[in-house]
C-alpha cells in the first residue's frame, strides 16, 4: 500500500510545470545539485564523464537521454537528431556503445509511423557504429505500440534493439513470449509507474511472483537477459535460478540505476557477475528524477538533505 501510494504522489508530481520549474533551479547546481545523485548532468560531455567513471570501476553502462511525450513533430524530429549526434560522441570517447530510448520522445503519441520512421533513423546509425538500443517500456497505453514497433524493425532486419518488460503488468508474461519468440533481449523490470488495477498487479507480492516466473523463464529460455532490480530478495533469487537451470554468470547481467544501491552494485561485480549502470542525462531530468522518489521513498530524505545544503 506503502509502494502504491508512494508511486501515485510522485507520479503526480512528475507532471507538475510549477514544480519543475522551482527544482530546475537547484537540482543541477553544481556538483551538489539534489538530482545529480540520480542524474548524470545535462549534457553529453558531463554523461560521458560519468560514464567512464562507472567504466573505471569494472562495470559496464547505458546512456538514456531522458524526454518523453513530445508534443511536436518538430521536439519528435530535435530528439532524434540528438540520438543521432550523441552516438558519434560515444564512440569517439571509447566507452562502451548502449543506449536507451523512450517512443514517446520520438513522437510514438503523434504517429506510430512518425516513431517508428525515427526509430529506423537510429538503429540503422546505431548499427553501422556498433550500437546496442534499448527501447524503454513506458506506461500500459503504450505497450501494445511499443511492442508492434518493436517487431516491425526486428523483422526488417534491425536486430540490435532490445526491449524493457515491467512484472508489473498482467499482460507482461504473455509479452515474454511474444519476444522471446523473436530471439531478442528483454531488460526485466518490475514498473515504476502507478498502473490500474484491471491492467497490473497492485500488491509488492503480486508484483514480485510475477518477476520471479519471468525471471525464471528468460533465464532459460532468454538471450542474455537483463536483470533489473535493487531488490536484494530478487538479486538472491537471480543467483538461485540461475544456479538450478545451469546458467552462467557471463549469460546474463544485473542491471540498476545509477546512483541507486552502488554497494550491491559493486559486491555483485566483485562476485564475478556482469553488472550494468543505466545513466540518465539531458534536461528534461525532473520526471525520471520524480519517479525514482516514488520507488524508493527513502531517497526523499537525500534529497532534502541536499535541499537544506543549497540553502
Amino acid at each position: 500500500m506503502i509502494d502504491a501510494l508512494s508511486k501515485a504522489v510522485f507520479g503526480t508530481l512528475a507532471g507538475s510545470a510549477a514544480l519543475k520549474g522551482v527544482a530546475s533551479r537547484y537540482g543541477m547546481r553544481g556538483r551538489g545539485g539534489f538530482a545529480r545523485r540520480f542524474v548524470a548532468g545535462e549534457t553529453i560531455d558531463e554523461a560521458i564523464g560519468a560514464a567512464r567513471a562507472v567504466e573505471a570501476q569494472g562495470l559496464s553502462q547505458t546512456l538514456d537521454l531522458l524526454g518523453e511525450s513530445v508534443a511536436s513533430e518538430a521536439e519528435a524530429v530535435a530528439a532524434t537528431e540528438a540520438y543521432l549526434a550523441m552516438m558519434p560522441r560515444i564512440a569517439e570517447a571509447g566507452i562502451g556503445r548502449n543506449i536507451s530510448i523512450k517512443l514517446t520522445q520520438l513522437g510514438l503519441d503523434l504517429s506510430p509511423e512518425l516513431a517508428g520512421t525515427h526509430l529506423r533513423r537510429i538503429l540503422s546509425h546505431g548499427a553501422e557504429l556498433g550500437f546496442f538500443v534499448r527501447i524503454d517500456m513506458e506506461n500500459s497505453p503504450y505497450v501494445e505500440a511499443t511492442l508492434a514497433l518493436f517487431e516491425a524493425v526486428w523483422r526488417d532486419g534491425l536486430t540490435n534493439v532490445g526491449v524493457v518488460l515491467q512484472s508489473a503488468l498482467k499482460r507482461s508474461e504473455a509479452d515474454l513470449e511474444r519476444v522471446l519468440a523473436l530471439g531478442a533481449r528483454v531488460r526485466l523490470v518490475k514498473g515504476a509507474y502507478k498502473e490500474p488495477a484491471a491492467v497490473a498487479w497492485q500488491s509488492k507480492a503480486e508484483v514480485d511472483g510475477a518477476y520471479v516466473r519471468m525471471l525464471d523463464r528468460l533465464l532459460r529460455a532468454g538471450h542474455f537477459p537483463a536483470i533489473a532490480t535493487h531488490d536484494p530478495e530478487m538479486i538472491a533469487e537471480t543467483k538461485r535460478l540461475a544456479a538450478a537451470a545451469g546458467v552462467p554468470a557471463g549469460a546474463f547481467e544485473f542491471q540498476m540505476l545509477y546512483g541507486v544501491r552502488r554497494d550491491l552494485q559493486a559486491a555483485l561485480r566483485a562476485e564475478g557477475f556482469g553488472m550494468r549502470v543505466y545513466i540518465p542525462y539531458g534536461r528534461e531530468w525532473f520526471p525520471y528524477f520524480m519517479r525514482r522518489l516514488g520507488e524508493r521513498p527513502a531517497n526523499v530524505g537525500f534529497v532534502l538533505k541536499s535541499l537544506l545544503r543549497e540553502r
